[in-house]
């Protein structure tokens, strides 16, 4: 890990609405040059802040942080094209890059996600979220305790429930919250526990998670701790033990078919000093979200363990494991206000992307078309967000 991080500090304005966020930043020395190597920046969404941050590259040299405020941001998945989509709090916001490739905003980001289709759901506790093959979204109703679609007249449109759930019923009973997607199909989401009552996997934080196969509904690995975060890449099943601090893959799983005749083994690579959730490769690297956790509601987990062991306090940020070595090579942390982040997720091809909130004042007058002659969008946004 490199050992020379730099500081920022100070209270942010976001574009949306403005935030007294006393916050300060500090990262790698090694960051900004892994990340112009794998030609990619960072997207991290916080619920507790109401922020979606974009982590990259500024022309002008140096890292460069923007924040825009959204309800509750959760679960983000990043498609080819210039596509984000967000679960929120009770909506499912799809924002599309409006820019071409040789327009800029304020002569500085070089993806500007508009939010362009916005789902009512309601409030449902959504957490991930992926893309199906037809470019929809499904995601994971944890207050349902299923995997969900948006509906054009209700709430949503239930799609899959685990075998141990007997009815799609208003009570978070297992925590339903992860969801790995393969060729373009739901295939695997995670759970803190088989509960079938209300609130029943609160008891089974320690030891009651499992993964499971959504095609049929077979528990491929238990014994876990919290897991969050499944994504299958590069033939492997990826997921956070989020209740230990691990990151690791599970073992057992066929890489062509991924099934097995019976479940597998959670295979831990890395330790990482903070409460797990938020998953994307890039490059043979992992980049992992840590949080701080809440100890009334998660103390007791072995977390608190492997903590003492290391003689270290959690972390609010990001790190970036080499998948080769099991090793963290680069890293960004955020102390102060914000403790608790959500989802990470990789924008390949774009060194410094920003997003317009929906309640902004700028996604009224931020007007484009599609012809390749028009002249650059205007306005400029009113927020450049915090070099570093």
């Amino acid at each position: 890990m490199d050992t020379a991080p730099q500081h920022q500090g100070g209270t942010e304005q976001t574009d949306g609405k403005p935030a007294a966020i006393n916050v300060e930043y500090s990262q790698s020395a090694g960051l900004l040059s892994r990340l112009a190597a794998l030609d990619c920046s960072i997207a991290i969404s916080s619920y507790q802040s109401g922020l979606l941050y974009h982590l990259g590259r500024a022309p002008t040299g140096g890292l460069h942080l923007h924040q825009t405020g959204l309800p509750k941001p959760m679960g983000l998945v990043y498609e080819g094209e210039g596509r984000l989509t967000v679960a929120g709090a009770a909506q499912i916001m799809r924002f599309e890059n409006a820019l071409l490739s040789h327009e800029r905003i304020n002569n500085t980001f070089d993806a500007c996600f508009v939010p362009r289709r916005i789902h009512m759901t309601g409030a449902l506790d959504a957490h991930d979220i992926g893309i199906d093959a037809k470019g929809e979204p499904i995601f994971v109703n944890t207050r349902f305790n299923c995997l969900a679609r948006p509906s054009l007249k209700h709430s949503f449109e239930p799609v899959w429930q685990p075998p141990f759930i007997d009815t799609i019923v208003d009570e978070d009973r297992c925590h339903l919250n992860g969801l790995a997607m393969r060729d373009g199909q739901a295939a695997y989401v995670t759970a803190v526990s088989r509960s079938n009552t209300i609130d029943g996997w609160r008891d089974r934080r320690d030891s009651g998670g499992v993964v499971i196969e959504v095609e049929t509904g077979r528990v491929v690995c238990e014994g876990l701790s919290m897991p969050h975060s499944p994504r299958w890449y590069n033939g492997r099943l990826w997921l956070l033990n989020a209740g230990t601090g691990e990151f690791g893959y599970v073992e057992g799983l066929d890489a062509a078919t991924g099934q097995d005749s019976v479940p597998g083994r959670f295979v831990p690579l890395a330790f990482c000093p903070g409460f797990l959730r938020g998953l994307s490769f890039a490059g043979g690297y992992a980049f992992i979200g840590l949080s701080k956790p809440r100890y009334k509601r998660f103390e007791g987990l072995d977390l608190d363990r492997r903590l003492r062991e290391a003689d270290s306090e959690p972390w609010c940020g990001v790190q970036i494991i080499d998948l080769s070595r099991g090793a963290c090579v680069d890293w960004f942390r955020i102390d102060g206000d914000v403790a608790e982040l959500y989802d990470v997720t990789t924008i390949p091809g774009f060194a410094l992307p920003m997003a317009i909130s929906p309640d902004s004042p700028e996604v009224a007058q931020f007007v484009t078309w599609d012809t390749p002659s028009r002249h650059p969008p205007s306005p400029q946004s009113s927020s450049t967000g915090t070099p570093l």
